[in-house]
């Protein structure tokens, strides 16, 4: 005869805490993932936008010198002021537009660890579900 403080076959309480603990564990573990993912996906583009800007930068100076270098050369005996003053005003729209460009650059970034919560968010409706 069995004796009835065994619990039957199939499991109990403490197999389904053991399976829930393990679905758990699995869950968290992929969440980290795709966070650890996304913070190396947002540092991998800050890195090549940081290097692109640095050279575009660099090039774009040296052709700015260059070209005021040759306009105010140019225009040395006739116009050299308005010369000067026209490039000011240019350069200085030129940097205005730009500061206005990083900006919007900066605010239409994706949000980051948007996966991670949007996960976490079908999670938590799951969890509401089955409840």
């Amino acid at each position: 005869m069995a004796d009835p403080q065994q619990e039957p076959s199939g499991g109990g309480i403490f197999d389904s805490a053991r399976k829930l603990s393990a679905n758990l564990v699995r869950l968290l573990q992929t969440r980290i993932e795709i966070v650890s993912t996304e913070i190396e996906e947002e540092r991998e583009r800050l890195r090549h936008g940081l290097l692109l800007a640095i050279l575009a930068g660099f090039c774009l100076g040296v052709a700015t010198l260059l070209a005021v270098m040759f306009l105010v050369v140019l225009f040395w005996d006739t116009h050299r002021l308005v010369v000067i003053g026209v490039l000011f005003l240019l350069f200085a729209a030129a940097g205005i537009g730009c500061v206005q460009s990083l900006g919007a650059f900066a605010r239409g970034r994706p949000r980051l660890f948007a996966t991670t919560i949007d996960e976490l968010a079908k999670d938590a409706e799951r969890l509401r579900k089955s409840s």
